[in-house]
């Protein structure tokens, strides 16, 4: 066993590296910079924290948010290793000590905000000790072309030019486009960098979209059907999350709320009662959960439609961080379209930049709202189109998403597409979706019989096609940009030059049609019967352990690693530290408790 893997083995307590990792680590430890894009759970603290302990002096972790930092202090002291944070959570005293730790050597690893790089105290402390490596998490927040733009970001080049010598430097990030990559090299001045993306696809979570009359409805269903599970409820604006929390704890569910409108006592309050499991539920806007390293989120909801395809991606991505199967469901409807158009006009402009450029980022902010309006409408595999928009090339069917378990075929559509577009394009006038389809099946209602459409060939023309068929032939037309939708509270379809030209030069146009009844989401996969009694007093152990230091439950021990606990029934220490999760320092610690509590379950059960 070499040192990297006994270091991962004894400190972090996992028996193998993921994809990646190993690759990542060599490169570092060789004094070569990284460019790390790898999904939500896939490891990437690793990648830095390893190597940190094995490179002379002081990293730094560049992090954007208080809570990521908490939480990754957290778990490296629980685990041994010497870190600690710097940012503006901490008293002036508290700051200062910090410091005074650092100087002396005290630390391997310190996070820090990327507001306090250049301030005269660490600055200081920079300049007096041996900086060997500086990573950057998050790093998709350097770029304005991403989703969480932070412009403390662009001081970190200047901060390593301040440094005695320059240091190894990393970037590690879950969603990063082409676009906002290359921003990621240019800007942080990447040198002749390792480049490795191991793929964006998360196979634990399984990706939904429904289309309730009643949202609220929706989501307390599926709430009251997973009591035991924690999640994250994401909503549009500030109102909702409020509305939201209101009627779920009147309903009896255990739900805190947070967004920006809150003062931060109530914030910081609510927070931790959900990363505590004090809470099980949050309601929260999008100010909540980057850098949240809360490992048993079990589904994300999106109580609205997020405004792009990153955001969404990144929010989704809190869930099943341990890799145990989990929910990521969006409950969609059309008013969540034009909340988002309003709420990017009211967005207000960035004065450092040109009126060029603003007008840039408005055109690929539209953009990015049609591509995720493209996905809540989609008939196809949603994985596939997650994947697709992140430049993979993923077969087109998942398994695990509530399209592929709808059952769909593969259908060259290009004849039905040209009617819908002649249809179109031969009237003077113009009219919404439901309008269309109801011409185009034939529809027997009152408003359309007495309308001139019905008196053309249109009328009823692909009259064999169902309702969800047809919604999804004109959903590949308008991704295909073969029709163009206006904006407004009324949209109506027009035909487009590239629908012109299709009508003049017919293609195939391949359409994953729906073709039979959902099926059951695929169970997830196990490794025998769990007794739940027994996983109940284990977590109720771990619980106790935690508040006794003071950290999250998940800090001592992960929901996936007391599955683990619970299937094997480690009766030694030395079986005990080899159930992933469990670090040289963690078995120390707390295995004799578990151990107890082992012992004496087999002794009821005699």
């Amino acid at each position: 066993m070499d040192q990297q893997q006994q270091l991962l083995r004894e400190v972090f307590g996992y028996p193998d590296f993921r994809p990646g990792q190993r690759h990542l680590i060599d490169s570092l430890l060789a004094g070569r910079d990284v460019l790390g894009i790898m999904p939500t759970g896939a490891g990437k603290s690793i990648c830095y924290q390893l190597p940190a302990l094995m490179r002379p002096g002081i990293t730094v972790v560049v992090s954007p948010l208080i809570s990521l930092m908490k939480d990754q202090v957290f778990a490296l002291v629980q685990s041994g290793v010497r870190a600690a944070y710097l940012n503006s959570s901490l008293t002036e005293r508290q700051y200062h000590k910090a410091l005074e730790n650092a100087r002396a050597g005290l630390y391997k690893i310190i996070y820090v905000a990327p507001e306090r790089l250049m301030t005269p105290g660490f600055r200081a402390l920079s300049a007096g000790q041996t900086i060997s490596m500086v990573c950057v998490d998050e790093a998709h927040c350097v770029s304005q072309w991403g989703q969480d733009f932070r412009p403390g970001y662009l001081t970190i080049p200047d901060y390593i030019d301040t440094l005695p010598a320059r240091p190894v430097v990393g970037a590690f990030t879950a969603t990063a486009t082409h676009e906002v990559k290359e921003d990621i090299l240019r800007l942080l001045r990447l040198n002749d960098p390792q480049v490795l993306v191991t793929g964006f696809d998360r196979p634990n979570l399984y990706f939904g979209v429904l289309s309730p009359s009643d949202k609220y409805a929706a989501a307390r269903n599926y709430l009251e059907t997973h009591p035991d599970k924690s999640g994250i409820l994401y909503c549009l604006t500030r109102k909702t999350v409020d509305e939201v929390t209101e009627r779920l704890c009147a309903d009896g569910f255990s739900a805190v709320r947070y967004h920006a409108g809150l003062d931060a006592e109530e914030r910081r309050q609510n927070q931790d009662a959900f990363v505590y499991d004090r809470a099980r539920i949050m309601v929260a806007t999008n100010a909540f959960g980057m850098g949240i390293d809360k490992s048993n989120v079990s589904f994300v909801l999106h109580y609205n439609m997020p405004k792009n395809i990153e955001s969404y991606y990144q929010e989704a991505g809190r869930a099943g961080r341990d890799g145990s199967p989990a929910d990521c469901i969006l409950l969609y409807s059309g008013r969540d379209v034009i909340t988002n158009r309003f709420l990017l006009e009211q967005t207000e402009p960035n004065p450092d930049l040109s009126p060029e450029v603003q007008q840039q980022l408005r055109r690929r902010d539209e953009e990015r709202l049609r591509q995720m309006t493209f996905y809540a409408t989609s008939h196809s595999c949603l994985r596939e189109f997650l994947l697709r928009y992140f430049g993979e090339h993923p077969a087109g069917y998942c398994g695990n998403c509530s399209v592929c378990l709808s059952g769909f075929e593969l259908v060259d559509a290009a004849d039905a597409a040209a009617c819908v577009l002649r249809a179109i394009g031969s009237t003077g006038r113009q009219y919404g979706v439901t309008t269309w389809m109801d011409l185009l099946r034939g529809a027997k209602n009152e408003k359309l019989l007495h309308s001139p459409l019905v008196s053309g060939a249109a009328y009823g023309a692909l009259s064999e096609w169902e309702r969800d068929q047809l919604r999804a032939l004109f959903s590949l037309l308008l991704e295909k940009r073969l029709l163009a939708r206006s904006e407004g509270d009324r949209p109506v379809l027009s035909l487009t030059d590239a629908g012109r030209d299709f009508l003049a030069a017919p293609a195939p146009l391949m359409l994953h049609r729906p073709s039979a009844p959902a099926r059951a989401k695929k169970p997830a996969p196990s490794e025998g019967p769990i007794d739940v009694s027994l996983l109940a007093q284990l977590k109720a152990l771990r619980l106790s352990l935690a508040k006794r230091a003071g950290v999250p439950a998940f800090v001592i021990f992960t929901d996936t690693t007391l599955e683990k606990i619970c299937a094997a029934q480690p009766k030694t220490k030395e079986e005990f530290l080899q159930l992933p999760g469990v670090g040289k320092v963690k078995c120390e610690r707390y295995a004799d408790a578990f151990l107890d509590l082992l012992e004496k379950s087999r002794q009821n059960h005699s």
